[in-house]
């Protein structure tokens, strides 16, 4: 079982950056391929960005290619989303999550588990 905790989130304006964190619990963050993923008000829990176990594959919403960068340390059991060129329809409570099986990535059926989200709010 692994526990996670973002940061990271804040209030800032269109075309600010910001760079949330994930903290993950255990000894075997490594065995995990992470997420993040973002809900609006009213709104599903939108896929927005996955590395693998090794971080050598990452996988992004087409809203947020070329935008957001997600990375992973593994030593020190942390994974990054960097945003920049932020946009107002970004705003969201981000949650970063884990899972230790095998399969698609980019639906939230796929992980397992979760962190509490952190709210990013972009005002233009």
């Amino acid at each position: 079982q692994v526990q996670l905790v973002e940061s990271g989130g804040g209030s800032v304006q269109a075309g600010d950056s910001l760079r949330l964190s994930c903290a993950a619990s255990g000894r075997t963050f490594s065995s995990y391929r992470m997420g993040w993923f973002r809900q609006a008000p009213g709104k599903e829990r939108d896929f927005v960005a996955h590395i693998s176990r090794s971080g050598g594959i990452t996988l992004y919403a087409d809203s947020v290619k070329g935008r957001f960068t997600i990375s992973r340390d593994n030593a020190k059991n942390t994974v990054f989303l960097q945003m920049v060129s932020l946009k107002p329809e970004d705003t969201a409570v981000y949650y970063c999550a884990a899972d230790p099986r095998t399969g698609a990535v980019d639906y939230s059926h796929a992980y397992v588990y979760w962190g509490q989200g952190t709210q990013v709010t972009i005002s233009s």
